[in-house]
């Protein structure tokens, strides 16, 4: 990790500690996702694993009291930060009456939580995006302070609505910051055959605002470049565009194998970089972390993923009635 220090950046070794505890239980949730999936238990995952440092360090910079996030399927560590639980995870995973997401109705990484001004994502790719940027208008329109996060992966920065959210949003001047989670892969397509030049970042000085390219393996970097966009559009001088690079450690989702288009020697290379071993290399560097610490840590945090576990699998399903609940036609 690049030697930039949490204490110049204004964060306090409590709040250091707490983004890596995110990032763990957001690494232990989805690996037990995947155990269960592979049980036959629950039916599909769609992993965060390689993108925790993104999702933590740009969360921590947001007001988590009134900022607005339009994320997409991935970003399990953004929404723990911003207020869920393991628990709620769980509910979502098995498809539960209790699941705050979508009530049991929607395929996991569907995040939506009114108690926490997370919008609610679809199934095609980037319509968060263009939701975000109305909330943006919205905020501005009725002079309200807040900013509004979006995310996606870098393929879908090639989509169309992509391109027509950021025009708008410069035109508009809105307080709104594009985060695009570049994992190197769009499903199986590599960076190299779906964006022209490799680099999103720059694609921000068409639309009129900055962008930047940061390590998304260090949740520091990720915070500060999250941290002065932030202030940037709560001051009125409108949108970023983040690129943060880091890679996707798993298979798409688990319904794809990855086998067949990186090589094992490509991912395993990858996982040395895992930024949940760089920052943990940190925290114990600067004192923040022991080794006794992390046993007591994880221990706790898997406590939290077993309790969070066994209430789902028993909790009951939906009412079949409810289908129709909130069914337009």
């Amino acid at each position: 990790m690049s030697e930039l220090n949490h204490k110049e950046l204004g964060l306090s070794d409590e709040q250091v500690l707490e983004m890596y505890r995110t990032m763990l239980l957001a690494r232990k949730i989805d690996e037990r996702m995947w155990k269960l999936n592979r049980a036959g238990k629950i039916p599909f995952v769609i992993s965060c694993q390689g993108q925790e440092a993104i999702q933590v360090g740009a969360a921590f910079a947001l007001d988590r009291e009134k900022d607005w996030l339009c994320p997409y399927y991935r970003d399990l560590g953004m929404v723990l930060a911003f207020g869920q639980s393991a628990k709620d995870q769980m509910l979502s995973a098995f498809a539960k009456a209790e699941d705050p997401n979508s009530g049991g109705r929607q395929m996991p990484g569907h995040y939506g939580d009114k108690r926490f001004r997370i919008l609610t994502g679809s199934s095609p790719v980037t319509t968060q995006v263009l939701h975000a940027v109305g909330i943006a208008y919205a905020g501005k329109l009725e002079k309200k302070d807040h900013v509004v996060l979006t995310t996606c992966g870098e393929g879908s920065s090639n989509q169309g609505d992509w391109h027509e959210a950021c025009n708008f949003a410069g035109v508009h001047n809105l307080p709104v910051i594009f985060m695009v989670e570049n994992n190197k892969y769009a499903i199986s397509v590599p960076l190299d055959k779906q964006v022209a030049g490799g680099e999103i970042w720059k694609r921000a000085e068409g639309y009129g605002f900055p962008g930047v390219r940061v390590d998304g393996n260090n949740p520091l970097e990720v915070y500060k470049a999250m941290k002065e966009a932030v202030e940037r559009a709560r001051r009125g001088d409108g949108p970023t565009l983040i690129e943060a690079v880091a890679y996707r450690l798993v298979p798409h989702s688990s319904d794809d194998d990855d086998r067949t288009y990186r090589s094992r020697e490509e991912v395993e290379e990858a996982k040395k970089k895992d930024s949940l071993l760089q920052f943990k290399d940190y925290l114990l560097q600067h004192g923040v972390l022991t080794e006794e610490k992390e046993q007591a840590l994880l221990a706790e945090i898997n406590r939290e993923v077993d309790e969070a576990t066994d209430y789902a699998e028993q909790a009951p399903y939906p009412d079949p009635q409810e289908t129709y609940k909130h069914v337009y036609a």
